[in-house]
């Protein structure tokens, strides 16, 4: 019988700066309301000049080796999710590796945008349940302010900065990752894009001044997109398992728009309101680093019990997406 992979440790890290909405009326023609009866959001953290996508990673990760009661010398993967990475090569993984001293670490990146979380999950169960690798950190990481176009306020009020990590492994107590669901669609790559800054358009002047290196978004046709690919992720992962809706304890969905958390929300109606686990009033939407910074104020601030089932589930540019259904397990959970 194979051991299934679990999370046994996790980590996040929001920078210290607020961004509100009443900072973005001064910035761009909006209000806080709009924003609000809009997105949900009232607030954003933006890294500090000096913060970066590797450096905030690497604080997450310190916290989840932390909480998982390991050294850095015992990771031997580390796989790093972010479309903000520090440099195009070399990887922000690499920085990471340096940065918190895992010697003994392979280092990649991995780009599924805002699905980076459970794509590497998915890819982290596959390492260690293969037997090649023991512990696995996960690092989801983004600078989104680095892309966003202040003077875009289709676009500027709806992204901020954070890190999330975890550790996962087939031995110690944690949540069993029961089943991933992946997904992707590139024939609608160009819903949600940065332009330029690749090997098609390199930054050149006129590049810069077509304020093409900065995030582009169809919201509506993304929207559309999201609810029905998020909800096809956790049907999927339901009907590997043979359970139902009502089997699940939490739902942590992606937190890029109320709207369609509320969306999700409705196909787990049995679930209060508490169950559906919510940040994005405070932080906005973190990419990749979403779903993990939930997951980890919610194992810290709140009580789960054993044997109960976690749905995590997100949706990016790409188009990717995804879900991942996690099991309480062990002496950690009462």
């Amino acid at each position: 019988m194979i051991m299934k992979a679990k999370v046994i440790g996790t980590g996040s890290y929001l920078p210290e700066k607020v961004l509100s909405n009443r900072d973005l009326e001064r910035m761009v023609e909006t209000n806080d309301e709009w924003i609000v009866s809009r997105t949900g959001m009232k607030e954003r953290r933006i890294a500090a000049p000096d913060e970066f996508t590797s450096t905030m990673g690497a604080v997450a990760a310190r916290h989840a080796l932390a909480d998982a009661g390991l050294a850095a010398e015992e990771i031997d993967y580390i796989l790093v999710a972010t479309l903000t990475p520090d440099y195009a090569f070399p990887s922000t993984a690499c920085l990471i590796q340096h940065a918190i001293g895992a010697k003994q670490a392979v280092a990649v990146d991995m780009q599924a945008a805002c699905s980076g979380y459970l794509y590497c999950l998915s890819m982290a169960k596959a390492l260690v349940e293969s037997g090649m690798y023991k512990n696995v950190l996960v690092i989801a990481s983004e600078k989104l302010s680095s892309i966003t176009n202040y003077k875009d306020r289709s676009t500027c009020v709806l992204f901020g900065d954070g890190a999330s990590a975890c550790i996962v492994s087939l031995k110690g107590s944690g949540l069993a990752i029961e089943a991933v669901q992946l997904g992707a669609d590139g024939e609608q790559a160009n819903l949600l894009i940065m332009p330029a800054g690749g090997c098609r358009n390199p930054a050149t002047a006129e590049t810069v001044a077509q304020e093409l290196h900065f995030i582009k978004m169809a919201g509506n046709e993304v929207f559309k997109h999201a609810v029905r690919r998020m909800e096809a992720a956790c049907k999927g992962c339901l009907d590997t398992l043979k359970i139902n809706e009502t089997d699940v304890s939490w739902l942590i969905p992606h937190q890029a728009n109320l709207r369609i958390i509320d969306a999700i929300g409705r196909r787990f109606e049995h679930l209060p309101p508490e169950r559906i686990f919510k940040t994005i009033q405070k932080y906005g939407n973190t990419s990749a680093s979403s779903v993990g910074i939930a997951l980890d104020e919610l194992l810290k601030n709140h009580t789960v019990k054993k044997d109960e089932k976690i749905m995590l589930t997100a949706f990016g540019s790409g188009l990717t997406w995804g879900a991942a259904l996690l099991r309480a397990e062990g002496e950690r959970f009462a």
